[in-house]
């Protein structure tokens, strides 16, 4: 069946609430994870910046929705109970309960307004239905992922199309930003270039040195595939490192990504799309456009008087 949208959960919420009892929203979310037969999987579903679970972000706007709409109060902090309007709505016995139910009250028309907008290519009106198939967070937080992506496909075609010196440069600076080798003179020495573009060397785990990483990076278009990666873990050898990080600009074939050495030795493969997402996550390349600052109500302000 899988996570219903917060409307889907206004009934069966308001259900729950009508034993006239004082209910946390904790309580609320655990009872109708139950009636909706959610999976263990589903539950751990989060949002996109991994912050919180997306059925208890759903169940916590269906909650608001109705406290909007007055159907719902809050006497105290973190509780929530039936109002008579609530019950009312309750006795007609509703097949469902959504936004075009909700707004028949004034305060909840108040709440929605400034979230109506033009379908610029009719100028007609959308559906409200259609505005709040996502709660908010799940609106900004797709957005934004969407964002990071298109970003993210930029970055690397950028990558691709740049020197093996300065891909050599770059490699470098993103992982002393990550916190490997301390400083850029002292990272590492990740100097010698092969004919296919890549790049070999040495770099510290950390500023003092105490163990070693040995990186193979390489400019590519090809997928590489598990003999690059054995190549690999044998130069590891050579060197007498037990660390290694195979950064590509291309990808790896499942067997690479499968392959696991049978010594203590440990790799870690960075694709393209996973080197761009670094890139973006250590500000390398890239540049902060906007910044959009998410406040929540302080409650132990209000506690306090």
């Amino acid at each position: 069946m899988g996570i219903p949208d917060f409307q889907s959960v206004m009934l069966p919420l308001m259900k729950y609430a009508s034993d006239n009892r004082e209910h946390t929203l904790r309580e609320a979310i655990e009872a109708l994870a139950e009636q909706f037969k959610l999976s263990e999987e589903e539950l751990s579903e989060l949002l996109p910046s991994g912050t919180q679970a997306i059925f208890d972000n759903r169940v916590g706007w269906a909650k608001t929705h109705l406290s909007k709409a007055g159907l719902l109060s809050s006497p105290r902090r973190s509780v929530f109970i039936i109002t008579d309007r609530g019950k009312e709505i309750l006795s007609k016995k509703p097949d469902f309960i959504n936004m075009a139910l909700l707004r028949q009250f004034p305060e909840y028309v108040e709440f929605t307004k400034s979230t109506k907008k033009k379908d610029t290519s009719d100028k007609k009106e959308k559906p409200e239905e259609s505005l709040f198939q996502n709660t908010p967070e799940e609106t900004l937080e797709y957005a934004y992922q969407e964002l990071r992506e298109t970003l993210a496909e930029d970055l690397l075609e950028r990558i691709k199309n740049i020197s093996s010196s300065f891909f050599e440069k770059l490699v470098v600076e993103l992982l002393v930003k990550m916190g490997y080798g301390g400083s850029i003179k002292d990272a590492g020495q990740a100097t010698r270039k092969s004919r296919d573009e890549g790049i070999d060397g040495i770099i510290k785990e950390d500023k003092l040195g105490l163990d070693i990483i040995y990186v193979q990076a390489k400019k590519w278009e090809n997928v590489v595939g598990r003999p690059e990666i054995q190549k690999f873990v044998g130069a590891l050898a050579g060197q007498g490192a037990k660390k290694g990080i195979f950064i590509t600009t291309s990808y790896f074939s499942n067997d690479a990504l499968e392959y696991v050495p049978r010594n203590e030795t440990k790799i870690v493969l960075i694709d393209g799309k996973m080197l761009a997402q670094l890139m973006i996550d250590y500000n390398l390349g890239v540049t902060p456009s906007k910044t959009f600052e998410i406040k929540k109500i302080d409650s132990d302000y209000f506690e306090a008087q």
